[in-house]
């Protein structure tokens, strides 16, 4: 059986207040023509099909024209909610949208239950794993303390079990919508840490032929058996290395894996330059990024004078400018931004307890801490879902 894995379309989101819509239109169209060109059998998509619960109605209708282009082809589709999605929205109508070969699994409880597809080999098993967010599914799976590891790893013991009741041979697929550990994160994704864990070994997916993971946005193998596909569209610089595509996986008889990727359309290239601004200008080698989404960081010991206009005068796609002058660490003009990047909320928390009071948080107040950022995210998780 042949599959089209793909993940993150985040349909509706902008890429630095650029409107990324027709972008997405020509990847549901590149979509449409692969499974019909590669002889596709069945497509997954693992999650954050809308970039926000609430998606603009344009966003809405491309959903939409996806969803009858793929029915059109008469090739069934598996698709699962992620952390960005509203489970409840995308799952209305999941009952009767299946029967025209589209199974949106949206409902946690359902895990267990697959969309049975045959080849010529037997049966294969899609088990759809919506993303769980721990505080709201803990219940759910029996878990006493809730995090990503406990609740994935219950819903694979309910997949697993149900894979045992099934013909010997069965072959099975898993979406689900987590970090895995050894995935590597860009800036684009949102923060589902929890207990101040965010990943989930690979190895809660022993025991199924093929992982189909969203949430992470670069396209990554895991494992053989474990992989990301990756957005198909840059969502943020942090992403200007990434190479966008899906992978076309193949079953075989016996359930083993042969995987291509197949690349996706990108309507331009991101480049990330950084130097003085009068080094961006003339630097010869740099004019491969002339047509190309720029951000630009600027090492101007003074702030030059309208930066950005001048940039753009060569880098017409300049989206981001960045002011980052070369100065010791230790010097006190350092920027807070600078001072902060790349730390978690826990870690400026207790930073800010340290400067207070001369000290550190001890262990117990590490883990108030924590508890409490847990605490705000899953009531943000609540809510939105209520909404």
């Amino acid at each position: 059986m042949r599959l089209l894995h793909t993940s993150d379309w985040h349909l509706g989101r902008a890429f630095h207040r650029v409107n990324m819509l027709g972008a997405q239109a020509g990847f549901i169209g590149h979509l449409v023509t692969t499974v019909r060109e590669r002889g596709v059998d069945a497509v997954v998509v693992s999650g954050d099909v809308y970039d926000r619960a609430v998606p603009p109605l344009a966003a809405v209708e491309l959903f939409d024209d996806a969803l009858h282009r793929l029915a059109d082809l008469g090739v069934p589709t598996v698709m699962i909610s992620g952390n960005h999605d509203s489970a409840r929205r995308l799952g209305v109508g999941a009952g009767l949208i299946g029967r025209a070969g589209i199974h949106l699994r949206t409902d946690p409880s359902a895990c267990a239950t697959p969309v049975v597809l045959r080849d010529d080999f037997g049966d294969v098993a899609f088990y759809g794993l919506p993303y769980l967010e721990p505080a709201l599914v803990k219940d759910e799976f029996g878990v006493e303390k809730p995090g990503h590891e406990a609740v994935l790893a219950a819903a694979m013991d309910r997949v697993r079990a149900d894979l045992a009741s099934r013909a010997r041979g069965t072959r099975s697929v898993v979406l689900a919508h987590a970090f895995v550990t050894g995935g590597e994160a860009s800036d684009s994704e949102r923060d589902i840490t929890v207990g101040g864990v965010a990943a989930v070994p690979a190895g809660v997916f022993d025991g199924v032929d093929y992982a189909a993971l969203g949430h992470l946005h670069g396209c990554q193998t895991i494992t053989e058996r474990v992989r990301y596909s990756g957005s198909p569209l840059p969502y943020s610089f942090s992403e200007a290395d990434h190479r966008k595509s899906m992978w076309l996986v193949d079953l075989d008889a016996d359930g083993a894996v042969t995987a291509e990727r197949v690349d996706c359309p990108v309507p331009r290239a991101l480049a990330r330059i950084r130097g003085t601004l009068e080094e961006l200008l003339a630097d010869p080698g740099l004019a491969r990024h002339e047509e190309a989404w720029v951000e630009a960081t600027l090492t101007d010991a003074v702030r030059p004078a309208d930066p950005m206009a001048r940039l753009a005068e060569r880098f017409p796609y300049t989206l981001s400018l960045a002011f980052a002058p070369e100065r010791a660490p230790e010097d006190p003009d350092v920027s807070y931004a600078q001072r902060l990047a790349d730390r978690s909320d826990q870690e400026i928390a207790e930073d800010f307890v340290a400067h207070v009071r001369g000290a550190g948080p001890d262990e117990h107040e590490q883990g108030v801490l924590r508890d409490a950022f847990d605490a705000v995210r899953a009531d943000e998780a609540v809510r939105e879902v209520a909404r």
